[in-house]
């Protein structure tokens, strides 16, 4: 067994010292390589960045109240009356005999995208003065706090980065007018993609009388939530559903991150096939020039194992630069790049940026090695069983 391992290394170490002598053929497989582990990468980070955006929205102490049915805010409706018996349920956090819940309207304005001029669907959310302290994530950062009962807005950082509302400029959407007197962040989250302003304001424009979409509460303590929603949901006053902040809008975003990671790996197997063809032909030119090379260490008693071992190191070195080279890449063009994209559950725009994260450059060079693996296999085989006689034959 040790013989086998000393023979093993020595042959591997050998093979692996060559490489810079079949240096043109040894890049074009790395490149091809790491072209597939960009592409990868790369659509991959969106998915990872846009359920960053939506998961990081939840709070362990924050709920949403909707219409029992509803799957998403859009197709929710609560009316005022249902909005003061939820602000009185037991569990709920208050400020001194305020309750810390804010009902709100979710409606839809067209603006042009900075990049391209062309609408998108912005989400403009009414708010009632307790937001801020539902939302205790949301900072100013710059301007001021609309006032309520006026025709003034704040919005998010994202939003102002994707789209044409900047600070002082004026949304307008049909009969509504809004000023934009602030922008705020919120941890990244999908909130920053959101126009606020008051919902009582929104609800004279758009016609909805005294009737919200969601009521968003903060608990007293993340213990409370099923005292809380037990209370809601046997109140015969109310047909609602009580949720978690994290699992509604990781429900949102799985569509979506499913969809987009559906296309990275279609891509990224169709881009492999080319790339562990590349690695065949660069690992068959390899063991074609070491031919007299290889049949003269097996004459010497090396075994044919550690022959077949050490194509396959040397396959998978190649595969392993590739893979970092393109991971590197990917990170350096990608990570943190701003766009946006629709959320098929509101058919809103969500802007979010991309996230390369550890995971997925791990999965980036798993890949490249099992490239590398493949495309090595076959002519370490071919090593492996060269005769003899006739390999030291050739020139």
């Amino acid at each position: 067994m040790l013989r086998w391992i000393a023979q093993t290394l020595a042959v591997t170490a050998l093979s692996v010292r060559t490489i810079p002598e079949r240096l043109a053929s040894s890049v074009v497989a790395m490149v091809g390589i790491a072209g597939v582990v960009i592409v990868f990468v790369a659509v991959l980070s969106i998915g990872e960045g846009f359920r960053a955006a939506m998961t990081m929205a939840g709070s362990p102490d924050r709920v949403l109240v909707m219409r029992s049915g509803a799957d998403s805010e859009m197709t929710s409706g609560i009316g005022g009356a249902e909005a003061d018996v939820i602000k009185q349920a037991p569990g709920l956090l208050r400020d001194g005999n305020r309750p810390v819940a804010s009902a709100e309207l979710f409606v839809l304005v067209d603006l042009n995208k900075r990049s391209t001029g062309t609408p998108a669907n912005v989400p403009l959310r009414g708010i009632e003065p307790a937001a801020l302290q539902v939302r205790d994530d949301v900072k100013l950062v710059e301007g001021r706090m609309f006032q309520f009962g006026t025709n003034e807005a704040i919005v998010g950082r994202a939003s102002n980065r994707q789209f044409s509302v900047d600070l002082g400029s004026e949304v307008k959407s049909g009969e509504l007018t809004l000023k934009i007197v602030g922008i705020f962040t919120a941890g990244g989250s999908v909130a920053e993609t959101e126009i606020w302003a008051d919902g009582r304001v929104l609800q004279g424009v758009y016609r909805r009388g005294n009737s919200f979409q969601l009521v968003l509460a903060r608990l007293d303590s993340p213990a409370s939530f099923d005292t809380f929603k037990n209370w809601l949901t046997t109140n015969p006053q109310l047909n609602v559903q009580v949720r978690h902040e994290s699992e509604y809008y990781a429900a949102q975003s799985t569509t979506m991150t499913s969809l987009i990671r559906g296309v990275g790996y279609t891509i990224a197997a169709l881009m492999g096939i080319g790339a562990v063809f590349g690695a065949i032909l660069t690992m068959y030119t390899a063991v074609a020039s070491r031919t007299r090379e290889i049949a003269t260490l097996r004459a010497l008693g090396f075994n044919t194992t550690s022959v077949l071992v050490s194509v396959l190191t040397e396959s998978l070195a190649l595969a392993a630069i590739g893979g970092l080279a393109g991971g590197t890449l990917a990170y350096l063009a990608f990570n943190g790049y701003q766009t946006s994209t629709m959320n098929f559950q509101t058919f809103s725009q969500v802007a979010f940026a991309f996230a390369v994260t550890p995971a997925l450059l791990l999965q980036g060079l798993s890949y490249a090695l099992m490239m590398g693996l493949v495309g090595g296999l076959l002519p370490a085989v071919r090593a492996a069983r060269l005769p003899i006689s006739s390999a030291l034959r050739e020139l």
